[in-house]
């Protein structure tokens, strides 16, 4: 069992949000998983330990993020890659009991004749906005697009001051550099004491930065390694695969990128690669990070083989979360309950989560189509459904 870090009499003091410190959750848990041929809903008691996985919702499509709205806990959005209307997002405003399709889903303008155009393959992730902006919701595409609802979803804007900015194909490499399936924006983070503030990330493209609600952005990218560049320090073109901005700190952010794991305090602008701290022979590399809720300096990873094939599974098929909960200093293997041999998970960016009890639930799906959870913390692990899809995202929800 790993003892739970007590906050250091040293440690800066947080800043905060409005709404202060949430509490432990009580209640019961809900995981939205999104697959590549559906949504599935999978409830678990207040403790944790008993779960039941709902029949598919969209079967048959791709289901890139399903997303609960803390705000009014009752507005979900679903990123949906559909066979005949192609991308879209749906919506829900009674928990999902009944869903429409978005009126206006994220969409670049109609290029000027002759001229060539982008258009949006699939949504890719979605943000609520502020607490103090109801109905707003923000929204990454692949081609990297970033786009804002201000009615909850049922319309959908494109944000100018990216979409249009005169480095976006700089930034972007032209569309041409991206993951297998294509280039994507995510990592949406909005600063909790200023609406105003927002980060993104772009695979590739790199971490950029906007203060004035993304009317304009800059890259935000120094001391991340871009090891597929001659110049290994580049000001973009960098591979995020994902970032947080802690609520309680929020000039403290988290990075797990193609070239390591990193961690930024804002005021220094750096990134200092805190995965250099990890076990050599597993390495730095992966899709996800998650965070402690109400802990700046724990957070979780799920480590995959970066070798130079990049087969982008658990080391030696043995699969294991790490976590540090000193910022990074020292990272912990936590593997017990996983199969101990000849389990090759691919964990994706937008699938690992934490819940908000006490302790910390932490969950992954995988791509051979199982759901693991630990109501622990991480120290113990347990399948909680299997034979699932291909799984692209699994969020935590209170229903």
């Amino acid at each position: 069992m790993i003892e739970k870090r007590k906050p250091s009499s040293r440690k800066k003091p947080l800043a905060r949000p409005s709404n202060g410190i949430p509490a432990p959750a009580r209640g019961p848990v809900s995981l939205l998983i999104g697959t590549r041929k559906g949504a599935f809903i999978l409830r678990g008691d207040p403790a944790r330990r008993r779960w039941k996985l709902s029949d598919p919702v969209f079967f048959g499509h791709i289901i890139h993020h399903m997303v609960l709205d803390p705000r009014d806990r009752r507005t979900m959005l679903i990123a949906a890659l559909t066979g005949h209307l192609g991308p879209t997002v749906f919506r829900s405003t009674d928990s999902g009991k009944r869903w429409n399709e978005a009126k206006q889903p994220p969409a670049f303008p109609k290029a000027v004749e002759g001229e060539k155009g982008r258009v949006v393959n699939h949504t890719f992730w979605l943000t609520p906005g502020h607490p103090s902006e109801p109905g707003v919701w923000y929204a990454g595409s692949s081609p990297q697009g970033l786009f804002r609802s201000e009615d909850g979803g049922v319309t959908w804007e494109g944000i100018s001051g990216f979409n249009d900015h005169p480095m976006y194909p700089a930034w972007t490499g032209n569309g041409q550099d991206g993951t297998p399936d294509g280039p994507k924006l995510h990592s949406i983070q909005i600063d909790p004491r200023d609406r105003n503030h927002l980060y993104l990330g772009m695979s590739s493209g790199g971490i950029f930065e906007s203060t004035d609600r993304g009317a304009d952005w800059r890259p935000l990218n120094q001391g991340c390694r871009a090891d597929f560049y001659p110049d290994p320090y580049p000001e973009y073109g960098h591979d995020p695969h994902a970032m947080k901005l802690h609520p309680l700190m929020p000039d403290r952010l988290y990075q797990q990128n193609h070239c390591g794991i990193y961690r930024m305090d804002r005021a220094e602008g750096r990134w200092v690669r805190i995965g250099e701290a990890m076990p050599k022979k597993i390495g730095d590399i992966g899709f996800p990070v998650v965070l402690h809720p109400r802990d700046p300096e724990t957070v979780w990873v799920f480590p995959m083989d970066g070798g130079t094939v990049w087969p982008r599974t658990s080391p030696d098929g043995k699969p294991a979360a790490y976590v540090t909960r000193n910022g990074g200093k020292r990272w912990t293997r936590l593997d017990q309950g996983f199969p101990k041999e000849q389990a090759w998970f691919t964990v994706k960016r937008q699938a690992m989560t934490s819940d908000t009890h006490d302790p910390v639930g932490i969950y992954i799906g995988t791509t051979h189509g199982e759901v693991w959870g630990s109501r622990d913390e991480g120290a113990k692990w347990a399948s909680l459904a299997s034979h699932l899809p291909h799984i692209y995202s699994v969020e935590v929800a209170s229903l």
